[in-house]
């Protein structure tokens, strides 16, 4: 099986450089990193880190009291959608990434607001779908933003971001920005934080390592909240997350004691280029495995490490297969795959086929056949395989060769 389903760097064979193990190592034998620390967080790395964000020039000033952590960004979305009012909705865009749209939906009855984002217009938010949302549904009370995105891999322009901003401003709404990916940006994109583009209007920014370091095991995120002072509910909102958060005996230890240390290290910088630089090189190879596909579309990722193809309507329908030789395994795909929607079927019969895994992009929300893959492996043959076999199937599955 080629696990392409799964966004972890080192299942994907990636290991942080030496000098950040080392630091780890450190921090282990440190008698503090087996302590409680306060529930919010250390207080020296959430110094650190609101120092970080009042170094950004022009950007949003915080306090420490404004930097929380959670046990990994899920963890966060967890409370922050949790703790909404039942009547309130966080418009999401369409796709994204699971966990967010998922625990949206949850929270609250009723069809879930969404914007949608433009496979034929480099996955581009549509902003007048945004206004037009904002405008007649008002349950909403915050606008969900993914820059670098997943699944997409689009990174949007600060241009389009400040006029997303503009229209919270508008409407009286909050932002959230998922950044877990701030920090792998290429293809000539700068890196941006909610702190630097959103003005005086509300906000939650979720940051983590899992990407960063790589560390994907430490669940070790935070959350920066900006501009809390400008709106008095949006003030109380954030205290009934800091209520919660301060229920739990302890935040977690270890992970957030590396980081003023390692994000401090003069080295950080030159590491998270070279994973850029890494990441923009693959981005290449998947755009030249799937040159001249007519029957798809793909945008070259600017962020993130993931990619999607999108089948172009009437492409796919529930009818076409992939030639499995094993009988027991064709029988389970024929089986699993019957009615279906368009893009899971190709996903049930890809996987039956030639072992790779791949989501549909219906599980982000996406209102397009397609799916969404890797970046990450790291054996070069091994990738040049997925990325070439992915092409050869998408033919002769639409082709019928």
């Amino acid at each position: 099986i080629t696990w392409e389903n799964i966004g972890d760097p080192v299942q994907k064979g990636e290991r942080a450089p030496q000098w950040i193990l080392e630091t780890v190592h450190e921090a282990v034998d440190d008698p503090a990193s087996w302590a409680y620390v306060h529930s919010l967080g250390a207080p020296a790395t959430r110094e650190f880190l609101a120092a970080k964000v009042n170094d950004r020039p022009g950007g949003v000033r915080i306090g420490v009291s404004d930097v929380l952590f959670f046990n990994g960004t899920a963890d966060a979305m967890d409370v922050v959608y949790g703790l909404l009012r039942d009547d309130a909705r966080i418009l999401v865009p369409a796709p994204a990434y699971i966990t967010h749209r998922s625990l949206e939906a949850a929270h609250a009855p009723g069809e879930q607001p969404t914007y949608l984002l433009d496979p034929t217009n480099g996955w581009l938010p549509d902003m007048d779908e945004i206004r037009s949302q904002c405008r007649r549904n008002h349950a909403i009370v915050g606008i969900l933003v993914l820059s670098p995105d997943n699944p997409t891999g689009s990174v949007v322009p600060r241009e389009v971001l400040e006029q997303i901003a503009e229209v919270a401003r508008e409407f009286g709404l909050f932002l959230i920005s998922d950044e877990i990916y701030a920090h792998i940006v290429f293809g000539g994109r700068p890196r941006l934080h909610l702190s630097e583009w959103i003005g005086d209007v509300p906000g939650l920014a979720m940051r983590g390592i899992s990407k960063e370091y790589p560390w994907p095991g430490a669940r070790c995120g935070w959350m920066e909240v900006l501009n809390r002072g400008k709106d008095p509910v949006f003030a109380e909102y954030v205290a009934a997350i800091e209520a919660a958060k301060q229920l739990e005996v302890s935040a977690t230890v270890l992970p957030q004691m590396t980081i003023p240390k390692v994000f401090g290290d003069p080295r950080y910088e030159a590491h998270l280029t070279a994973r850029e630089r890494m990441f923009e090189r693959r981005a290449d190879e998947v755009v030249a495995a799937f040159a001249g596909c007519e029957s798809v579309i793909l945008n070259k990722p600017s962020g993130a490490f993931f990619f999607t193809v999108v089948f172009k309507p009437g492409v796919v329908d529930e009818r076409q297969t992939l030639p499995i030789e094993d009988a027991a395994i064709r029988a389970h795909v024929e089986q699993r795959a019957s009615g279906v929607p368009c893009d899971k079927r190709f996903v049930y019969y890809l996987m039956g086929a030639t072992g790779i895994v791949v989501v549909p992009l219906g599980g982000f929300g996406c209102r397009h056949d397609g799916f969404r893959a890797t970046l990450l492996e790291m054996n070069d043959d091994r990738r040049a395989w997925t990325f070439k076999t992915l092409r050869e199937s998408i033919d002769r599955y639409v082709n019928g060769t």
